[in-house]
């Protein structure tokens, strides 16, 4: 059985945040999936996912500090 649907998260500023919640709200049928491969998809020029346990806060904070340095917001540069 496939299932496929589009949907919209709730409008982030920049940083790392936890779609879980939202994934889990948007798509309730989810729980009722055993066994799958879930294929998510951001349709935004500057946006991307990664895939952590989230067991340990710290993570996040690493994540963001080093992309903070790597690609600072700082748009006068252009």
């Amino acid at each position: 059985m496939w299932h496929q649907k589009e949907i919209s998260l709730s409008p982030k500023s920049r940083g790392y945040h936890i779609i879980t919640d939202e994934i889990l709200r948007e798509i309730p049928e989810i729980k009722n999936i055993k066994t799958g491969l879930a294929h998510i998809f951001i349709q935004h020029t500057s946006a991307g996912l990664t895939i952590n346990e989230n067991a340990d806060p710290s993570v996040r904070r690493d994540f963001e500090s080093h992309f903070s340095r790597a690609v600072p917001e700082d748009t006068s540069l252009y």
